[in-house]
């Protein structure tokens, strides 16, 4: 007979790489906890049950937990501050007062290791969430896995590593570099998350897993060496964490925030006196740290990334629906060219190729430079690049947009996740035998009506030109295939 297994955080990054193993496995009936529906409409499958909601409503939790036999809980704390901290905490009590009420046997539940040494004297919401969850062993089992750095492609650690070891041959590394942590291959926490639904403990178990300690400065060297390249490291530089924080955004793709935060990681040294991971999971063996290496390159190099640090972020994905009903200003640039002759799905083909290593075909420089900006003021930046060359799916980053909607063949919205005075997103739509484009602003007071005005002469530059660009690939691409 099959169990149920309620999957939450299965837009994340983890989430949707177990999520693809589940399906695979049949023993077990799956059940999936999203917060946007739509980020699944592309892979239906009648076999697997998708709810909308989240963790914190507690009657959407009953009714998601309703004859399940083990729920997996991996929605993690994106930032460490006192509003979303108290969420967390309300978020990991809903979800283990459903589970009790509904009967559920196990929670397995996946976060970072314990750490001291970090300069703070506030406990991480990750280990808040890991006691509130295992609170209730009278009643239910809780099995916590604690991993240390993930690596893999698509992760924020891998991207940093990547850059840095490709794009500065020389470095001075500040003394956090020298810390001893531990990191994990993605393939292999996948592995223990699975192997984790066939165990059935007698009590609570916290299992940590992950390779033996190793620095930054070691990873750095080793990720060089896989990668061919001379990498020249030296240490002895400050910590100076707010600087290092900055260098590591305008380096690499990833945010300020998730820079600071794996310089938080890295500077705390982590609690290891847990082995249990051997007496628990003794099939499992751990793929070397060059060998995670190698294998999260020849994704990137195959065009195979499934996931993406940047896959889930807090708050809606968009509603466009939202502004349109405000009374507030909004202001429209709609530009239109005729695509007659042109297939649809040549010219959407084209439409999902924009951005990333792609480019936005018109004026590249403007676009770079309009990234940069937002870099430095903590953005996400143009350089966050995509997960796919040559497809999109809802909810995936694609420089500083995110894929809002997307209807094969008619429709790509992408909404800003630019530092703006307002809210921002770029439509293209597929009509028949036009297409329009149409940037969309809501203002937020008068810094936003200036930002308006200010961009428009750039509008008048890039927009027509980016329409053009698009129906003439897309003529080239028919062709080319007729």
């Amino acid at each position: 007979m099959k169990r149920t297994v309620l999957l939450t955080g299965a837009t994340g990054y983890i989430g949707r790489r177990f999520e693809k193993i589940l399906r695979t496995r049949p023993d077990i009936h799956l059940r999936l906890l999203v917060r946007h529906v739509q980020k699944f409409t592309q892979h239906p499958s009648s076999d697997v049950d998708i709810i909308e909601g989240d963790t914190l409503s507690l009657p959407i939790l009953q009714h998601a937990l309703t004859g399940v036999h083990t729920a997996v809980y991996l929605v993690q704390p994106v930032e460490e501050n006192r509003r979303l901290s108290h969420l967390n905490q309300i978020s990991a009590t809903h979800f283990l007062r459903a589970c009790l009420t509904q009967g559920v046997k196990k929670i397995i539940y996946l976060s970072g290791l314990e750490a001291h040494g970090s300069g703070s004297s506030q406990i991480p919401s990750h280990t808040v969430t890991g006691k509130i969850l295992s609170s209730r062993p009278d009643r239910i089992r809780t099995l916590w896995l604690r991993t240390g750095i993930i690596i893999g492609s698509g992760s924020h650690s891998f991207e940093i590593l990547h850059d840095l070891v490709k794009k500065t041959p020389a470095m001075v590394m500040p003394r956090w570099a020298a810390t001893k942590t531990r990191c994990i291959g993605v393939e292999d926490v996948i592995a223990y998350l699975n192997a984790a639904l066939d165990v059935t403990p007698d009590e609570n178990v916290t299992v940590n897993i992950g390779l033996p300690q190793i620095t930054f400065l070691e990873m750095l060297r080793q990720a060089a060496q896989v990668m061919g390249i001379r990498c020249r490291l030296l240490p002895g530089f400050p910590s100076a964490p707010r600087l290092s924080s900055s260098l590591l955004m305008l380096l690499t793709r990833v945010s300020y925030q998730r820079a600071a935060a794996l310089i938080k990681a890295l500077q705390a040294k982590a609690v290891d006196e847990n082995t249990s991971a051997n007496q628990y999971f003794p099939q499992i063996r751990l793929h070397p740290f060059p060998e995670t290496i190698r294998q999260a390159l020849d994704e990137v190099h195959k065009d195979h990334v499934l996931s993406r640090w940047c896959d889930s972020t807090p708050g809606p994905v968009c509603d466009i629906d939202k502004p349109l009903t405000t009374n507030r200003k909004i202001f429209y640039d709609v530009r239109t060219i005729s695509i007659t002759g042109i297939a649809p799905e040549q010219v959407f083909a084209i439409v999902t190729r924009i951005g990333g290593k792609n480019g936005w075909f018109s004026y590249s420089f403007l676009w770079n430079l309009r990234g940069w900006l937002d870099k430095i003021v903590g953005g996400y930046g143009v350089n966050r690049g995509r997960r796919k060359i040559c497809d999109l799916r809802i909810g995936d980053a694609l420089d500083f947009w995110k894929v809002a909607d997307l209807i094969p063949d008619k429709r790509l919205l992408l909404v800003a996740q630019l530092k703006l005075p307002g809210k921002g997103w770029l439509e293209f739509d597929i009509q028949q035998e036009t297409l329009r484009q149409t940037a969309g602003f809501v203002p937020n007071g008068l810094m936003g009506y200036l930002y308006w005005y200010a961009v428009l002469p750039f509008h008048n530059l890039v927009f027509p030109r980016l329409c053009q660009q698009i129906a003439t690939r897309a003529l080239k691409r028919q062709t080319s295939l007729s």
